[in-house]
């Protein structure tokens, strides 16, 4: 045990600070999952009339911020299939997410590294989606470098295969202006903003500059790509031969190819990864991002975390504000090094 696992105020606990804010494991990626049973019965009959099959095992898999049924089903003739089920209960809100989901995945090409969606359908304020069940497990936690690297390449082969986008889906800024307004709100409330330490002071000092800065975010993160605008390890999938999988597609949009690794690296970086800038500044896709647009969409992607972290948890994801609030510390460090503002 090192002498600074000792002392808070050590260098290598402010650079936990920076990257995760926390000593010790970052906060969980998950909801309160709902078992198969919880489908209402007319309901998993019309799941296993879809699948042409009798369930014969439903298990539940953890990870994720849904609040609902996410199983891995064993059909009576052998078959599989994977099932995320919602209903208005306990988040009203999930069910709309379940239907934004569909309506993406049921157009993703047939080369996107994604599960094949089967099937779905909405009945009783109930959303129901059956995808093809992948043999893969989330990458390890804390990162693994083999595993890292492994993600990076895929993300820099998803951005390549989806631009132009072959989804009509929103833009960035049609999908996400609520939600990127994090300094903005905060610069009307400074209260909110609950995170401490040397770069939350530096926040405050500057909060109508990056209020100023985010303002820009909407037109520095145009572009043609399908990004997806939710990555985390907890919506990857490993598979025994290299393959990485993107699951959970609810959030895609239009938007320039840097996106998703931009959006991705501040939890990289809580879960135990290398500190984004070293990631983001030798990655491919970033290789001709203008510099002021990605600060721009970074300093709106840490409104956002930190903003939103601030906030009571929704009901049934008791975790959610945590792990955006540790996202927001990871990337609150790499902006304020991207500024260079004192």
């Amino acid at each position: 045990m090192s002498d600074d696992s000792r002392d808070p105020g050590g260098q290598d606990a402010e650079e936990r600070r920076r990257r995760g804010g926390e000593d010790g494991p970052p906060p969980p990626a998950g909801g309160v999952r709902l078992p198969w049973t919880a489908v209402p019965a007319h309901l998993r009959l019309a799941v296993e009339t879809r699948l042409g099959d009798r369930v014969i095992e439903a298990v539940t898999q953890p990870g994720g911020f849904s609040p609902g049924v996410a199983a891995r089903l064993r059909l009576a003739g052998g078959g599989r299939a994977f099932v995320k089920a919602v209903g208005p209960e306990p988040n009203p809100v999930s069910p709309g997410i379940h239907r934004a989901e569909a309506r993406v995945a049921a157009a993703l090409p047939a080369t996107a590294p994604a599960p094949r969606l089967l099937a779905s359908f909405d009945e009783d304020g109930w959303v129901v989606l059956l995808f093809e069940d992948v043999e893969g497990r989330s990458p390890a936690q804390p990162w693994v470098p083999a595993e890292l690297d492994l993600v990076l390449g895929a993300i820099a082969e998803l951005a390549e295969s989806l631009t132009p986008a072959p989804v009509a889906v929103p833009t960035a800024a049609e999908r996400l202006a609520e939600e990127y307004r994090g300094w903005r709100r905060l610069a009307d409330g400074p209260d909110g903003l609950t995170v401490d330490g040397s770069d939350a002071a530096w926040a405050r000092r500057h909060l109508d500059r990056l209020a100023e800065l985010e303002a820009a975010w909407e037109r520095a993160v145009e572009g043609d790509t399908l990004a997806h605008a939710d990555l985390r390890a907890d919506n990857l999938l490993l598979t025994a031969d290299g393959r990485v999988y993107v699951v959970d597609w609810p959030w895609a949009c239009l938007a320039a190819p840097w996106f998703d690794l931009l959006g991705m690296l501040p939890s990289v970086a809580m879960q135990g990864g290398p500190p984004p800038a070293e990631v983001f500044d030798g990655h491919p896709v970033a290789a001709k991002a203008d510099g002021d647009a990605v600060t721009a969409v970074l300093a709106a992607v840490t409104g956002f975390f930190l903003q939103r972290g601030s906030l009571t948890p929704p009901p049934g994801l008791p975790t959610l504000r945590a792990f955006q609030l540790a996202q927001g510390r990871a990337a609150l460090a790499w902006l304020r090094r991207r500024t260079g503002w004192r």
